[in-house]
């Protein structure tokens, strides 16, 4: 029967679209990356959605991320994300959780209630303790290296920590893991050297702090504010969205 999903069926099959509304997919970070990794995700018929972000929708948002638009400034990312994937499919589950991930909110998540594991979190420590937790669950997990103070969308690629370069992050990753032990974790990362932003101190935000009342994390608290733009985060979420159907859907036969 004709449906929303139909032109996805026609290159995965019936076996495949099965296979994705039956799936959980838990997306830690709805920003830039995992706002579109989310956007595609409920337009290829995942079935569940776990969304994990304690953000509020900022103003300087509007550049890059999908779920920011003047009328959801102020609003949680997650409660914003949840509305749209409602409006493209009402029959997918959505759980949120306004919470900032790290070892210190790791206990709150069962990781084995999950499919597959989307980390599009910026902190290093964040993202070592979901490379680990996935792990010991024996869940797969993707992980977006360094989006940031890039002007390339078509530099992304898709490779094990261990074989990447260039990127700063995927250097701390691959360092941290192997201490770790951890043997492989998929990626998506850019060759493109980082830019480094303009100071300009009549647009930063550490001196013109916009954040929505309520904010925690402030941008006034970080070591640098990243530039940004539309392509490159977009990119980078599609990108790891793509990997997620591709490997839950077996696509190819890889699984």
């Amino acid at each position: 029967m004709l449906n929303q999903f139909s032109r996805t069926q026609l290159l995965i099959g019936e076996e495949g679209i099965n296979r994705l509304s039956h799936a959980r997919v838990a997306v830690f970070g709805i920003g830039g990356v995992g706002g579109y990794t989310v956007e595609a995700l409920a337009r290829s018929g995942v079935g569940t959605f776990d969304l994990v972000d304690d953000d509020k929708v900022c103003l300087t948002n509007l550049n890059r991320q999908i779920i920011a638009t003047r009328s959801t400034v102020g609003q949680y990312k997650v409660d914003v994300a949840k509305q749209r994937i409602l409006d493209i499919n009402p029959d997918a589950v959505v759980n949120i959780y306004k919470t900032f991930y790290g070892p210190q909110t790791a206990g709150e998540f069962d990781f084995s209630s999950f499919d597959y594991v989307v980390d599009a979190i910026d902190t290093v420590s964040g993202k070592i303790e979901l490379v680990m937790q996935a792990n010991q669950a024996g869940v797969p997990i993707i992980s977006c290296m360094g989006a940031g103070n890039k002007m390339d969308a078509s530099a992304f690629q898709v490779a094990d920590i261990y074989k990447t370069s260039v990127c700063p992050l995927a250097r701390v990753m691959r360092h941290e893991l192997k201490k770790r032990r951890v043997k492989k974790l998929k990626v998506v990362y850019s060759k493109e050297l980082p830019i480094t932003p303009i100071e300009d101190m009549a647009i930063s935000c550490r001196t013109h702090c916009i954040c929505p009342a309520g904010t925690v994390r402030k941008c006034t608290q970080r070591r640098q504010v990243p530039g940004s733009n539309a392509f490159v985060p977009a990119a980078a979420g599609l990108i790891l969205a793509g990997e997620v159907v591709k490997d839950l859907s077996n696509y190819g036969g890889n699984l």
